[in-house]
């Protein structure tokens, strides 16, 4: 007897509902958080675009808008690093849109805010029906300083790497709610956050950063989104648990060049 041919998954977010913390950007910058809801959106889902500044989150829901014909979203300004914040956005997405499918925890350097975001969120998720055994996906944003050692600093090096491991804890915790949990660690991207910081970056500084990828490129936050909306849905459905690193090959780059052809 032979068995009929499974469906074939859909990249498609129509219908669902993503959260998206840390979504707002100075102007009309794109940072992660922002490109991470435009191209959520992009692929049918409605948006809740979280930042501590109003403004911020409510100019990345209008650019939301503006892009995708049909789309809705939502801004709601909140500190995630309070568990009553936390709740208030989860509270808002349900009573505006009725459901939450994804969350994406754009923002935080430890894990406090990821921890709390997922707390009430993971409910909302259990009520959804599943679709091929998954109720919901989560996707922690990390970074490559929490997966090796050796960087100059102590504590963001040591937060990411709590990141990395909450993440492996949270797939297993939540995998019998049907909940898909799993990590990008970008590496040194060129994002507003980093341009924008007081000094900002040098010519040098930057082209340093350029070559000390495989591909010798630089990335930006686009890089960083579109892994972001493939794990966050369909086709990542046997996905959790995992550790996906965007940056050129840094992290798998020799502490020395080699020569032409080696």
């Amino acid at each position: 007897m032979s068995a009929a041919n499974p469906p074939r998954p859909s990249r498609s977010l129509q219908g669902k509902v993503a959260i998206v913390t840390g979504a707002g950007s100075r102007g009309e910058t794109i940072g992660n958080g922002r490109a991470i809801a435009l191209l959520l959106a992009e692929d049918g889902a409605k948006v809740v675009c979280v930042d501590r500044e109003e403004a911020l989150a409510q100019r990345t829901a209008e650019l939301v808008l503006a892009e995708n014909e049909g789309a809705s979203a939502l801004a709601v300004a909140a500190d995630v690093s309070s568990a009553e914040e936390c709740a208030r956005v989860v509270d808002a997405a349900l009573r505006l849109f009725g459901r939450v499918d994804v969350l994406v925890n754009g923002v935080g350097v430890n894990v406090t805010s990821m921890m709390l975001m997922a707390k009430y969120a993971v409910p909302a998720m259990r009520d959804n029906e599943p679709e091929a055994g998954v109720r919901g996906s989560i996707v922690n944003l990390g970074s490559v300083a929490g997966l090796r050692g050796g960087t100059p600093s102590l504590l963001y090096p040591t937060s990411k790497g709590a990141v990395v491991n909450m993440t492996r804890a949270m797939a297993a915790h939540h995998a019998k709610d049907g909940v898909r949990v799993n990590c990008v660690c970008p590496g040194m991207l060129y994002t507003p956050m980093v341009y924008d910081a007081e000094g900002g970056m040098s010519a040098e500084v930057r082209e340093a950063r350029r070559r000390r990828s495989l591909l010798q490129t630089e990335g930006n936050a686009w890089d960083c989104a579109g892994p972001v909306r493939f794990l966050a849905g369909g086709e990542a459905r046997w996905i959790t648990g995992t550790v996906l690193t965007v940056d050129a090959g840094a992290t798998c780059a020799l502490a020395v060049s080699m020569p032409d052809g080696e």
